[in-house]
């Protein structure tokens, strides 16, 4: 197939429910597409699988008085907490906010403005321009911002998230508005981070601005409560709204799960194809301005040929810059030499400018992603063909 690069193909699998043999399922449904698409196997070929049906297959579950249980674990009964920049957002963060705050007396959340670190908003970027707002100094109570800004609808979901945080609340509530993480200080020294990406910097802030405790939601729910799933390295972080009373945490134990599944592909067609888990993709959308990846990583897990970053030549650099004298058969076969020949490291040389400087593992789990979607499609296994060829393997 000399005239395909890349290919990436959604495959269709029984709905997988908790307990399922997920190895099992993922094979089989592989061997399934393969014979029905007359499709071959080959190696470097890349398996990724989504990590909903991990944790789903799991029972990787918890429940909103399991999440409270292990806040109170944290800071004892009765306490007054400050929760700092968590997401707008009803699946990733609506029930653990209500099991948070079911397990505190008081709780002040912290917003940053105008939106999230994900980009969803709070205020639109040209009525917050207008407006001569501070961002890096100015704090605000809830009713300050809004006599300021009164519509903080949310453009895409329609929900005002002030209002609608305040309503999920199982306790006291107030809302503060800042970009200062230590803004938070001056209403409580107990404080709950809930970024995700900036999770490490705003705990050190805090930290060393004199808080008493401070701990981020990768630090809750590590280990079981009262049966409970959970995650030792990512905790509520990468969780999904699972029902009315319970999340979906993000899956645990995902190498042993690559590894086999690498395994047994390998034992039906004889090729070392590449296994990973992928979540959220890592992209950022153009209208909306929001940046997909709500989860702690792309990829918690992957098999060893996915280490790394692309190494490639930029052919429009090699034709019009070096190659200016060549045409036809002599200019391919001369840009066909030089990728074959290129250096194992092509880090600060201008033939690589305009390449991605990514982890493939953010590449692959970005296109899986895009390809699997979100919604009914029913491909929660995505197969990568030909990913790593390049134009002289014709």
């Amino acid at each position: 197939m000399k005239h395909f690069g890349t290919i990436s193909r959604g495959i269709r699998t029984p709905i997988i429910t908790a307990g399922d043999n997920l190895p099992q399922i993922v094979c089989d449904s592989l061997v399934a597409a393969v014979n029905e698409g007359n499709i071959t196997i080959n190696d470097h070929d890349v398996v990724c699988i989504t990590e909903a049906v991990v944790g789903i297959s799991q029972r990787n579950f918890a429940t909103a008085d399991q999440i409270a249980k292990d806040v109170q674990n944290h800071f004892g009964k009765d306490a007054t907490i400050g929760l700092v920049f968590p997401i707008l957002s009803r699946n990733r963060f609506s029930m653990l906010l209500r099991g948070i705050s079911r397990g505190v007396k008081k709780i002040y959340i912290q917003l940053s403005y105008p939106g999230d670190e994900k980009g969803n908003k709070l205020v639109d970027e040209e009525t917050f321009f207008d407006s001569n707002v501070n961002p890096y100094t100015d704090v605000f109570t809830e009713a300050e911002f809004k006599k300021i800004f009164p519509n903080t609808v949310h453009e895409f979901t329609g929900v005002d998230y002030i209002q609608y945080y305040k309503e999920i609340c199982e306790c006291e509530c107030e809302i503060i508005l800042a970009n200062d993480p230590r803004a938070i200080l001056k209403f409580a020294d107990n404080v709950v981070v809930a970024s995700i990406h900036t999770r490490h910097q705003n705990k050190k802030v805090l930290e060393r601005s004199g808080a008493k405790k401070v701990i981020g939601l990768d630090e809750i729910l590590t280990h079981s409560v009262d049966g409970s799933g959970y995650n030792e390295q990512f905790g509520l972080l990468g969780s999904n709204l699972l029902n009315d009373n319970g999340v979906k945490l993000f899956p645990r134990n995902c190498q042993e799960l690559v590894d086999e599944v690498q395994k047994r592909l390998f034992d039906i067609f004889h090729k070392n194809v590449e296994v990973m888990v992928y979540g959220d993709g890592a992209f950022k959308d153009p209208q909306g301005g929001i940046w997909e990846l709500a989860d702690p990583v792309v990829s918690p897990a992957y098999t060893q040929g996915l280490v790394g970053t692309p190494n490639e030549l930029k052919l429009k650099y090699l034709t019009t810059n070096d190659l200016t004298d060549l045409q036809g058969e002599e200019l391919e076969a001369e840009v066909a030499r030089r990728i074959k020949t290129k250096d194992k490291n092509l880090k600060g040389q201008m033939a690589t400018q305009g390449t991605t400087p990514r982890q493939l593992t953010d590449l692959l789990g970005s296109l899986a992603d895009l390809t699997s979607g979100s919604g009914d499609k029913g491909t929660p296994v995505i197969l990568i063909q030909n990913y790593f060829q390049n134009w002289a393997d014709r």
